[in-house]
């Protein structure tokens, strides 16, 4: 498995990596410590002297030859030691090349989140492995929802703090019901109040609970090992249906949970912990309520490790953070050190690029020559209508951060590989434009409750009167907020030797995974020297690869030339076909972020233009009267053998992937279309899915 530092590297005989061949001296027969012990020495001394064919030594081994060739060896192994490759082989190209693409969604809450519970949800982590595995479960409505096909594993992620304990809070017969202090929670979820919109008293059942549990505990009136109880029975039955759904080569599942943190000024610092196996595993998740602040997690879980328990945290809506989630200081800000940096990254090797809540990617402000930053923009702090500030939130932005920090001579904490996921609060990923039933159950179950349709006249009035947030076109008012934002998104790809626990966990751990926002894309990046255009024609491409150079995921160390990269895309037959193949690239120069988006491969026969290096518009076309697109444009495959024409030694760089489809229409025109009427005037009508690779970091530091 690929570690945090990995290069692959072809063996081309046993003692020969890189070019350090055996027979080309003594010193690399023999790597000892300098002051070695003189006994060894003079134990090791003749048998080199045959090696070496030492002019003294004749084979017979008297005390003038013996002291004679101890003085020669001592002199030569205590003239330091030797450097040591920093290059990893691929032990197994041939296994690796089997690989094959696995989705799934690691970001899944049910009943059991506080927040799910007061949104209308019933569904059980049971029901969600159900779903995922192709089966249809109840929206909080009623309404039927259903995958358009299975998926390859499943998380469910309720969140930590008070797991499970509003729906004790919801039943007057229960200790908590009968304490007087949660009588809004009574009844919530009773067939009557499923209703759009929220019958029952659901905002202190969201806003208000997890203060009043807190305050209880504080006055004595709940007894907190109760909860505590509740909790650990909640968590029990979490990992039973995680077990109970787990099928190794047909469908995986996995133990996690939502770790639900914030900075003082309400920026997103939320975590998914996923653990590797369930053989051992801690009787209660690590929540908000033990620390506000993140490095106690990865405190917590690097003492798990040490017990033999493997998990890692994939933070989430970076974009939500208002700048927290990527800065250049600590908690206590103090600036970031090589501790700080090893340990973050030990335990957060990747980040949710995608998911309902906006993707996270980049911004047009951060990114101003990309024309396709401004997408899936979710523009405000979690659960909130504050802004939030895109410098520090956003991913590529902290990719070259955490160049910078190489560049200083600090280690990379922010050198991390990429996922999607959907964040649903139903149980059921919503991964469809075309059938987007949204994240917050009774709350968002319409186009009016989404903002995507126009409301009645008689709400509108309502509106106007509480001043409720809304925006006016005409004649047609819109609810307004973060939901209107949001979108259908999104997946994680992974590349994996077999369908279980274990290859899908290694995947993630070495970043041979991928995001995409629904659609099962399927990319691939590999990064290596002096590969050339003919290389795709070979049916063993996929092996030569990883015998020749680096996955995503990985780190490339200097070779001959330029970095040559291998990029591939392949359309999901349910969606629509590719447009174009890009590789990003970010490096720095003299403590200056660059970056730049290039094209390397255009359907429909296209060719880049090497002065734009961008494509031909391929006339990919929406018909927004019926959201039908063009049937004879796209392609379902593309591929490219692309080197950097900008490459410096001496710059340390990234590159990854992004595949874009032909556009399609967007969730909130789908919704307008249903109800006959014209799309909101402030939204994008189209979209162009898309999927990125984890990144492959090009290391000046490294030698072969």
């Amino acid at each position: 498995m690929l570690n945090d530092h990995s290069h692959v590297l072809h063996v081309d005989h046993v003692g020969h990596a890189g070019g350090a061949n055996v027979a080309d001296g003594v010193g690399v027969g023999v790597r000892v410590a300098v002051g070695i012990h003189q006994q060894m020495v003079r134990w090791i001394a003749i048998p080199l002297l045959v090696l070496t064919g030492f002019p003294s030594f004749a084979g017979e081994a008297t005390t003038e030859a013996v002291e004679e060739a101890t003085e020669y060896v001592s002199g030569r192994l205590t003239l330091g030691p030797l450097a040591m490759p920093d290059d990893i082989i691929e032990g197994v190209p041939f296994t690796a090349a089997k690989r094959k693409a696995l989705f799934g969604d690691m970001h899944v809450h049910t009943t059991y989140s506080f927040d799910a519970y007061a949104f209308g949800t019933l569904a059980t982590p049971y029901d969600a492995y159900r779903y995922a595995r192709g089966k249809a479960i109840q929206h909080p409505t009623g309404m039927t929802m259903k995958l358009r096909q299975p998926l390859d594993f499943y998380a469910v992620t309720d969140h930590a703090m008070f797991l499970g304990i509003s729906r004790i809070a919801a039943d007057p017969n229960s200790f908590l019901g009968r304490s007087g202090k949660f009588d809004y929670m009574h009844g919530l979820n009773d067939p009557d109040n499923q209703v759009a919109g929220g019958g029952g008293n659901r905002t202190p059942a969201f806003g208000q609970i997890l203060g009043d549990l807190l305050l209880a505990v504080a006055d004595g009136s709940v007894d907190q090992t109760m909860l505590d109880d509740i909790t650990r029975s909640a968590w029990a039955d979490t990992i039973a249906a995680a077990d109970m759904f787990y099928q190794p080569g047909r469908f995986t599942t996995f133990v996690a949970y939502e770790y639900t943190t914030s900075s003082n000024d309400r920026g997103n610092l939320h975590r998914n912990v996923l653990f590797r196996d369930t053989h051992r595993l801690p009787a209660v998740p690590f929540s908000r309520f033990h620390s506000q602040n993140p490095e106690r997690l990865w405190d917590w879980m690097d003492g798990l490790r040490a017990q033999g328990i493997e998990a890692m945290a994939i933070p989430h809506n970076m974009n939500g953070s208002n700048g927290q989630m990527f800065k250049r200081v600590d908690w206590a800000n103090n600036p970031i050190d090589d501790a700080y940096a090893k340990q973050r990254i030990r335990n957060e090797p990747l980040i949710e690029l995608t998911q309902i809540k906006g993707t996270s990617e980049t911004h047009p402000l951060l990114s101003s020559e990309d024309e396709w930053a401004d997408f899936e923009i979710m523009p405000y702090r979690i659960a909130t209508r504050l802004a939030s500030e895109p410098n520090g939130s956003y991913v590529r932005q902290a990719l070259l951060t955490g160049l910078a920090f190489e560049d200083a001579g600090v280690a990379n904490p922010y050198k991390f590989g990429f996922t999607g996921a959907s964040d649903t609060h139903t149980g059921a990923i919503a991964d469809d434009e075309a059938e987007f039933y949204g994240k917050i159950g009774l709350l968002d179950a319409n186009g009016r409750l989404k903002g995507s349709v126009p409301v009645a006249a008689e709400i509108a009035k309502t509106m106007e009167q509480n001043n409720a947030p809304r925006k006016t076109f005409g004649d047609r008012m819109f609810r307004d907020g973060a939901p209107i934002t949001w979108g259908a998104s999104g997946l994680t790809g992974v590349w994996a030797e077999k369908n279980n626990r274990g290859a899908i966990y290694d995947a993630l751990r070495r970043k041979e995974s991928f995001a995409t926002t629904g659609p099962r894309i399927r990319v691939r990046l590999f990064g290596g020297y002096g590969w050339t255009d003919d290389l795709l024609e070979d049916r063993d491409y996929v092996e030569t690869s990883y015998r020749d150079g680096v996955p995503m995921g990985a780190e490339l160390i200097p070779g001959d030339g330029a970095p040559t990269l291998i990029a591939t895309a392949v359309r999901d037959a349910k969606s629509a076909p590719l447009q174009r193949l890009q590789i990003i690239k970010g490096w720095t120069e003299d403590g200056e972020h660059h970056e730049q988006v290039f094209d390397v491969a255009c359907a429909d026969g296209g060719t880049v233009d090497p002065v734009t290096q961008r494509c031909p518009d391929n006339g990919a076309t929406v018909d927004l009267s019926d959201c039908s697109i063009s049937g004879d444009t796209g392609d379902g495959e593309l591929a490219a053998v692309w080197q950097d024409p900008q490459f410096e030694p001496a710059h340390r760089a990234f590159y990854y992937v992004r595949a874009l489809e032909n556009p399609t229409c967007r969730w909130s025109t789908w919704d307008a279309l249903r109800a006959g009427e014209a799309p909101r005037e402030d939204t994008q009508f189209t979209i162009q899915e898309r999927a990125w690779s984890s990144p492959i970091w090009y290391n000046p530091d490294l030698s072969d």
